[in-house]
């Protein structure tokens, strides 16, 4: 479908595609249910991103607040 690695801007950027596409009425109805799916995954990933970040910066500011 996409390539695995993919950067937070680029899943954004795919989301914003996809809804364009849906508010538009540029989706076949044989593929609605797919571009659906691929949205949830993007979000998804997305969601585990900022989670990961959210956790890494958490963990540079506590060692920045032992020092």
């Amino acid at each position: 479908m996409a390539k695995k690695n993919f950067s937070y801007n680029e899943a954004i950027r795919e989301i914003e595609e996809i809804l364009y596409e849906v508010e538009n009425n540029e989706v076949d109805i044989d593929k609605l249910s797919d571009k659906v799916k691929r949205v949830s995954f993007l979000i998804s990933a997305c969601k585990n991103k900022l989670l990961k970040t959210e956790e890494h910066i958490d963990k540079i500011l506590k060692t920045n607040n032992e020092e």
